[in-house]
């Protein structure tokens, strides 16, 4: 994301404890060779990085702990409409 999120949002992320995580990265360069080698350590089949050290997996929890997203109180949730929620999508070599 780029910029500051919009005000029109800000008071409703700040109310679920969500303000601090749409401002995570903010004037931090993205390391693209670092993301390059992860991509290609990615195994989609397993959700693991495969490193040399062993396998990697990333967990909710770790998510949470990394983020500090608050877990103590009700779930947020909305409505979402689909029409294709049982559609895969695939992308690259081997479609």
């Amino acid at each position: 994301m780029f910029g500051p999120p919009s005000f029109l949002i800000e008071n409703y992320l700040r109310e679920a404890g969500f303000w601090h995580v749409a401002t995570i990265g903010r004037g931090c360069k993205l390391n693209s060779k670092l993301i390059s080698a992860l991509i290609e350590r990615w195994r989609p089949e397993t959700y693991t990085f495969h490193l040399p050290c062993g396998a990697c997996t990333i967990t909710l929890e770790d998510v949470q702990l990394q983020l500090g997203l608050p877990v103590d109180d009700s779930a947020l949730t909305g409505f979402v409409q689909s029409t294709d929620w049982g559609v895969r999508h695939f992308s690259g070599a081997g479609e």
